[in-house]
């Protein structure tokens, strides 16, 4: 079922969104403005309280930064409130991996709501699945590379993005690594839709791109040697200017193999 109507989330102004019904029969709206779904947890409303509250570095092998974290609170240029921007000395130059925040709890299987404004061409960042599995973030890159990839295993499906200046939203249902005696058995898996348009669907992640200075177990048998641990939510600082606004998320637990949204 799909129906619009106006949403209004803490300090956003939005429009018309769409509803969808989620596989674990929660129903969920999706797209720029989407407030959170019955269970969830806001684990970023713009506010410098929250992001001292609930996030932190990474002190991955490259982390050159140092607490609090120096993340910039900024008014939203588009719509009312304040957002943060992934501004840091520490990545000057496009140094990724030494200024990345990471929430302080880590997740298994979750939904998640996340939306976010390149500023300038060219931009750079990335929203990081427990730590270790990379949604791309990059304005221009229509590669498995670019924008809203899975990175390096789909292409980027740029149509759906908005453009330089715009809010975009990505809308994730992830299912974590299963394990065997201590052995992964099915790899993790993703299903998203990127300002309300279903890009990906069941889609497995085999391994974690990058190296070590990107997120967890990307140092282990080059990616591949993926552990069976809980991580937290990342995003990337790459001395690129990158906002983030309403971000919210809920722990699931999903049966069977499927990540997927149903409708």
């Amino acid at each position: 079922m799909i129906k619009s109507r106006v949403y209004i989330a803490p300090m956003i102004l939005v429009g018309a969104t769409s509803l969808v019904a989620f596989a674990s029969a929660a129903h969920a709206e999706v797209g720029v403005g989407a407030g959170p779904i019955e269970g969830a947890e806001v684990i970023f409303d713009g506010t410098r309280e929250m992001l001292d509250e609930k996030w932190t570095y990474w002190e991955g092998p490259r982390f050159s930064s140092s607490l609090p974290i120096k993340w910039k609170i900024v008014d939203d240029p588009v719509d009312q409130g304040t957002v943060v921007m992934t501004d840091d000395p520490a990545a000057a130059g496009g140094k990724y991996g030494t200024a990345d925040v990471v929430t302080k709890k880590k997740y298994r299987d979750f939904r998640l709501h996340i939306e976010f404004l390149v500023v300038k061409n060219g931009g750079n960042s990335g929203v990081y699945l427990q730590n270790r599995y990379e949604i791309q973030v990059l304005d221009g890159d229509k590669t498995s590379h670019g924008m809203g990839a899975v990175i390096n295993e789909t292409p980027a499906p740029y149509h759906a993005y908005r453009g330089v200046g715009k809010w975009n939203a990505y809308d994730i249902s992830f299912r974590a690594a299963r394990f065997t005696d201590g052995k992964r058995a099915q790899p993790a898996s993703v299903s998203m839709y990127f300002n309300g348009i279903n890009v990906h669907t069941n889609q497995m992640i085999n391994q974690v791109w990058g190296g070590p200075n990107s997120g967890i177990d990307g140092g282990n048998d080059g990616g591949k040697g993926i552990t069976d641990s809980p991580g937290g939510l990342k995003l990337q600082c790459e001395g690129h200017e990158v906002l983030y606004r309403n971000i919210w998320i809920k722990e699931l637990d999903l049966t069977g193999a499927d990540s997927g949204f149903e409708k």
